[in-house]
């Protein structure tokens, strides 16, 4: 057989563009926001009491950090999604290990929870108010059943799509209970379940802002409320950009996080 004409196959290798221009192409589009909105300020395109320019925000910003209101509502919101999403993404992962192990716990639980995901979690605000009145019990709550959902589906999956014969074959060594789902199948399942977790704390930023709209005294939702009282633009402008850089942050954990206990799964870059 001849090879004449026949190319050496050489491996694939992996694109990667220079740090500098990666994260140059990154901010681009966010500065180019920021120069049409300042833009539009300076030259009166955009009214105040319509949208307050980056300098005001900027002042507001710095008027709310003077006297310690931001950091104290952070510390309110902050603890209100963390403990809302300790106990979502606990039942979540528990009622999908339990779901996606067994065809009993699939038969018990999956229906019920399918029929309940597809309610908006949103239409469960008044019936959260008249269950558990307006302190923090039905804020949490309201929180935890949001974030449920996701991590319960994306647990389920992982769980049910586990190879079964490293399953059995860990079987066959003496695993069983526990021991089998915490050393076999969680991990087996870790990929979909920070899958899970990802979506999971963006669900639980938008659902902190619509706790936040249940009568609260504290909280970054209470001053959003106290600057709609007063037409303050620079200050609800603040509020949405502390609850995006709560949900990029909380994105950029679980980013960190896969990377840490998962450093084989590299996404392919496309120049």
């Amino acid at each position: 057989m001849t090879t004449a004409g026949l190319v050496t196959p050489e491996p694939p290798k992996a694109r990667t563009r220079p740090p500098g221009l990666s994260l140059a192409l990154r901010t681009l589009g966010p500065i180019a926001l920021l120069t049409l909105w300042w833009a539009g300020s300076a030259r009166g395109w955009i009214r105040p009491d319509v949208l307050a320019s980056p300098g005001d925000v900027g002042a507001a910003f710095g008027e709310l950090w003077g006297d310690g209101q931001l950091q104290e509502a952070l510390r309110v919101s902050l603890t209100r999604a963390g403990l809302g999403l300790a106990l979502g993404i606990s039942a979540g992962l528990v009622l999908g290990v339990l779901s996606g192990l067994t065809r009993l716990g699939e038969e018990l639980v999956d229906s019920s929870l399918q029929m309940l995901r597809a309610v908006p979690f949103l239409s469960l605000v008044p019936l959260f108010i008249v269950w558990f009145g307006i302190d923090e019990a039905s804020k949490i709550l309201l929180i935890a059943v949001a974030v449920s959902f996701p991590t319960y589906v994306n647990v389920h999956s992982g769980v049910r799509n586990v190879d079964r014969k490293v399953v059995e074959a860990a079987r066959t060594f003496g695993l069983r209970g526990p021991r089998l789902v915490f050393e076999v199948i969680l991990p087996g399942a870790l990929s979909s379940i920070l899958a899970g977790a990802r979506l999971a704390l963006t669900i639980s930023v938008i659902a902190l802002i619509a706790a936040e709209e249940i009568n609260a005294t504290a909280g970054v939702g209470h001053l959003m409320n106290q600057a709609l009282n007063y037409v303050r633009t620079d200050i609800l402008v603040v509020c949405i950009i502390v609850y995006a850089a709560l949900g990029l942050s909380a994105d950029l954990l679980v980013r960190v996080v896969e990377r840490l206990i998962m450093p084989w799964r590299r996404q392919v870059a496309v120049r």
